[in-house]
């Protein structure tokens, strides 16, 4: 076993590389850019919201809010005439990426603070470096990645965007893994 204290410069470096391959992977490499789509007729469904006063979080419809109402033939109806879906809505205004950015920085402190916990119960000081990174890089990759599926399973976000989340839950992986193996406390 290896103390965690004595792991609180890689994981924190982990974060910072993560943050760093996160901006490269979504500002740079174009894999994201059709991950959603322009929705028909925006201006209409905008206004709608809007003249509904629909406050910022996720909405499902046709809502039904029971198993029990997913049984009444109006709301069976309305959802077998379409269209139905799940929809975002955003607090209005510009666009502000600071409490976000900070958000996901903290996240993957908390990913990284997994990763070493993981790693120190199964590794001593001078491990491998090769273990050590299959014992990061996995949690890692469990923390970034594994959870997002359930979106494609229960709400139709499409696999092929899920299969990208993947692919850079993998490249987080293991700029975790490979800080971990740098830093990892020598016997």
């Amino acid at each position: 076993m290896t103390p965690l204290a004595s792991l609180w410069l890689p994981i924190l470096l982990s974060a910072v590389a993560v943050f760093i391959v996160s901006s490269i992977v979504h500002m740079v490499l174009p894999h994201h850019r059709n991950d959603f789509a322009r929705l028909p007729a925006e201006d209409d469904v905008m206004r709608a919201l809007a003249q509904g006063q629909t406050s910022a979080g996720t909405y499902m419809f046709p809502f039904a809010g029971s198993m029990a109402a997913m049984k009444d033939p109006t709301w069976v109806e309305k959802r077998t005439r379409g269209p139905a879906g799940i929809v975002t809505v955003m607090p209005p205004g510009p666009p502000g990426m600071s409490r976000n950015l900070i958000q996901w920085f903290i996240y993957s402190i908390v990913v990284s603070l997994f990763a070493a916990y993981i790693a120190s119960r199964a590794q001593a000081p001078g491990a491998p470096s090769g273990e050590v990174l299959r014992f990061t890089a996995a949690t890692a990759f469990f923390c970034y990645g594994v959870g997002i599926a359930h979106e494609s399973v229960w709400f139709s976000r499409r696999w092929s965007v899920t299969f990208k989340y993947w692919f850079d839950a993998l490249l987080y992986a293991f700029a975790t893994g490979l800080v971990f193996v740098w830093l990892w406390p020598k016997a």
